[in-house]
Parts: structure tokens; sequence; C-alpha cells
């Protein structure tokens, strides 16, 4: 039984339909919060966390080489491949369900491609301010370990590496979420910290609030947030300092 003086944390939502857009015919892209030509002061970022852009590359096409400083970029792909290639001699090829995470520090090139013919890629891309300037550029990858496939919740970056995640130079701790219909999932939010919940695909209700695919949702109140109610629900939950 829910106590009578039990209050639920404010949730803020950024509606899927109300993201930028771009489309440039090989990518057709949607930004979370101001990106490129996409500019809106309301939606610049949510502390450490810059840039969520929803990415569908054209088969056989791509971002060609260009540079990055001072930013944590991450890739989550969710269908189709990406080639990466970076001026630090790495070279992969990124399948559904796994992460690459490059820390630009002091600076770094790159490049990412859909090596298919005939599919496209579909990806969120993001990027997070790091905890320091002229960091030493970095690159690792998360792949999900079998026994843990069909978990909930998995940690998949975290500032330490702890269970066997990725690691950024943040105090974030980023969640990979997959829900089958009527399964659901809890996350305490300490005090001091964010929450931001991006869903991939599927619809959830975060405690009362119902969301579907594209759509954020935001908090800054300590307490107690379940992600229920889903249909094949897949996101990404952010706690960060």
């Amino acid at each position: 039984m829910t106590p009578p003086n039990f209050k639920m944390p404010a949730i803020t939502v950024r509606p899927s339909h109300a993201r930028g857009h771009a489309d440039h015919c090989w990518l057709d892209s949607w930004h979370t919060f101001s990106f490129a030509d996409y500019h809106d002061r309301a939606h610049m970022n949510f502390r450490s966390l810059r840039v969520i852009n929803e990415d569908f590359i054209a088969a056989g096409q791509g971002f060609g080489t260009h540079p990055h400083r001072d930013m944590e970029i991450f890739s989550y792909l969710l269908e189709g491949a990406l080639e990466h290639k970076d001026s630090m001699g790495n070279g992969r090829i990124l399948r559904p369900g796994q992460i690459q995470l490059m820390s630009a520090g002091r600076g770094v090139t790159h490049s990412e491609f859909n090596p298919s013919n005939t599919e496209r890629a579909h990806l969120l891309q993001i990027w997070i301010l790091p905890n320091a300037k002229n960091l030493t550029p970095s690159y690792t990858e998360w792949h999900p370990r079998p026994e843990r496939e069909r978990d909930a919740k998995v940690l998949v970056i975290s500032p330490d590496g702890r269970e066997a995640s990725a690691t950024i130079h943040q105090d974030a701790d980023i969640y990979r979420v997959r829900l089958p219909r009527g399964e659901s999932v809890a996350h305490e939010l300490r005090a001091g910290r964010g929450l931001w919940l991006q869903i991939m695909r599927g619809t959830v209700k975060l405690n009362d609030t119902p969301l579907g695919a594209g759509d954020g949702a935001s908090s800054e109140q300590a307490g107690s947030f379940e992600i229920r109610e889903s249909e094949d629900a897949e996101a990404l939950l952010f706690d960060l300092g």
C-alpha cells in the first residue's frame, strides 16, 4: 500500500515528434538536443548529456572522416551494421545491440559507414561532455554477454568499468533496458543526480508517464522509478551526476 505522504518524482517528457529533424537523403536524423542547424535554447543538453541523435543511414552511405575533440561519443546500433575507423588505428563493424565508445580527448578523426549494399543502419549516436579537457584519445566497445542477454537492465557504460561495462570520463552510469511485454524494472535515483530515459523502440510507462519510441523523459528528483507496462521495449537509461 502506498503511504499517504508518498510523492512520485516529477518527470519531464521530450516527445519524439518535437525533436529536431534533418533529412539529407542518405541520412535521416532526429535530434533530441540542439545539433548542427537545429537550435533550440530550451533543449541544449541535460546535465553532461549533450547529444542524442537517432540516425537512419542509407545502404552504402555514411559519415566521412571528420575531427572531434573533448567529447565522449558512443553509438548504439539497433538495425543493420556500422563500420568504424579512426586515427588511433581502430577498425570495427558494429552489430545490433553492441556499443562503441570513443573518447575524443585532445583530438581524433574518425568515420562511420554503413557497409551494407542493401540494408539501412539504425542507431543512436550520443555525446557526453567529459569531466576534463585534453584527455588522451581512446576507444572501447561493449558487447552483451550471452548469460545477460535476457536481463531487463544491464550496465553498459560507467566511469569505473564495473560489471564489464565500457569506461567513460564522466560521472555517468548508462544502462541498456530491454523489457518483453508485461515485464518491469526499477531504478533508484540518488539525491543530486539526474535521470534520462530514451526509448529506442516499443512503449513503456515510467512510473505513470506513458512513453513511446523516440520519446525521452527526465527527472532531477531523487526517488524510485519503475519502467513497466512494456510492449517489447528497448531503451537507454542515463543516471548522471
